[in-house]
């Protein structure tokens, strides 16, 4: 296990690329993106929206897909006020409690940008049963979600004659993945790790109906080749703390009034519901860190912390997950507490943990150390 000299990731993250000198290609490329003419990516963006803007006012020129959160925020404005856009709204709904806030920001995203907005509801039994399987066997425990997050507004794209569709980021090319390559098309998005392919017979085996998996397939390249979904990360200079600070600006609301969660360096992030979140936390008993190093990392490429200060918080959050999360996740799947630490203990990654004498899980003492001193 080795840990980026500018930065505080692991090489443990699928995907993720060390040149020779022990940095992670993230931050290679926040440097890289320095000299990116922005101006001419925004032409770019423009022309792609005139290709696709429709004649009367009356019909949708695009779709958007939004979890009302802060760059769902930023995704509208662009669209619709920069670009002149009529945009439909497309989210899809996880079956966790929601926040406040969340409930709060997809109203607000609606209302001040004057948008109408499709809510796709998944099936809860079939949410429920795959979402423990996936958990149990594969630690993806929000994989179902996941999955439907990226496959149904490509499906509603195709359905509705709508190709143009916005989606926020590139995670794998923005922190550092498998599909990591420079693109504004997101025609493989659903390809790029975070819901990767599994046997639909894993999940008829499970009781799940099968008209229940028409959504959890990846469109046909038929389909495909009728849409140009696109992300937006390409064309404008992406920054996720900028975004908080315009969507705040416009009405969003973070979770400082309402829970201060264990696990997180910040208040705005993945805040649509409790029990969603423990799926980026899983990533720690399988990878050695979880969304604690990735944010800390973006403040290190941004110059916001130092890669010091960066140990140190991750040191505090990364394994402290909430249990909040815990418990709502417990919840949905209808599992105890004891039910799910057993499992877990399952998905613990042995060649970097070990369990002390208490019997809690932590990160080898020689890679606490190469953490500090990569």
């Amino acid at each position: 296990m080795k840990f980026c000299k500018k930065c505080v990731m692991p090489d443990t993250r699928p995907g993720i690329v060390f040149n020779e000198q022990g940095v992670c290609l993230p931050c290679i490329r926040a440097e890289q993106k320095k000299n990116i003419d922005w101006d001419l990516r925004f032409q770019e963006l423009k022309q792609l929206c005139d290709k696709y803007r429709r004649k009367s006012e009356d019909e949708y020129d695009c779709l958007i897909a939004v979890s009302g959160g802060k760059d769902s925020h930023y995704q509208v404005y662009v669209m619709k006020e920069l670009m002149g856009m009529n945009p439909l709204l497309i989210t899809v709904e996880d079956l966790f409690t929601p926040t406040e806030a969340a409930k709060s920001n997809i109203y607000n995203i609606t209302k001040t940008f004057n948008c109408n907005l499709l809510a796709f509801k998944p099936n809860p039994v079939a949410g429920k049963k795959i979402s423990r399987y996936m958990f149990e066997k594969y630690g993806r425990p929000t994989w179902y979600f996941d999955r439907l997050l990226y496959s149904v507004p490509l499906h509603y794209s195709a359905m509705l004659n709508l190709p143009l569709l916005v989606y926020g980021e590139n995670v794998s090319y923005e922190y550092g993945g498998i599909d990591d390559k420079e693109t504004y098309s997101a025609r493989e998005l659903i390809y790029n790790g975070v819901a990767p392919d599994v046997d639909m017979n894993e999940l008829l085996k499970l009781g799940v109906a099968r008209n229940e998996l028409i959504y959890l397939k990846a469109p046909s390249w038929e389909c495909l080749n009728k849409i140009d979904p696109i992300y937006l990360s390409y064309f404008v200079e992406w920054d996720d703390i900028k975004n908080y600070e315009f969507a705040k600006s416009r009405g969003f609301k973070d979770l400082s009034n309402e829970w201060i969660r264990s696990n997180y360096i910040d208040n705005f992030s993945h805040i649509d519901s409790f029990g969603f979140v423990i799926g980026s936390w899983m990533k720690y008993p399988k990878f050695g860190h979880a969304f604690a190093t990735d944010f800390a990392s973006r403040l290190v490429r941004k110059g916001l912390i130092t890669r010091d200060e960066a140990v140190k918080l991750v040191e505090k959050k990364d394994y402290n997950v909430d249990i909040k999360i815990v418990e709502d996740f417990c919840k949905f799947v209808e599992i105890s507490l004891d039910e799910f630490y057993s499992a877990l203990d399952n998905l613990y990654n042995k060649e970097i943990f070990f369990k002390d004498e208490n019997g809690q899980w932590k990160l080898k003492p020689e890679l606490v150390s190469l953490r500090r001193s990569p």
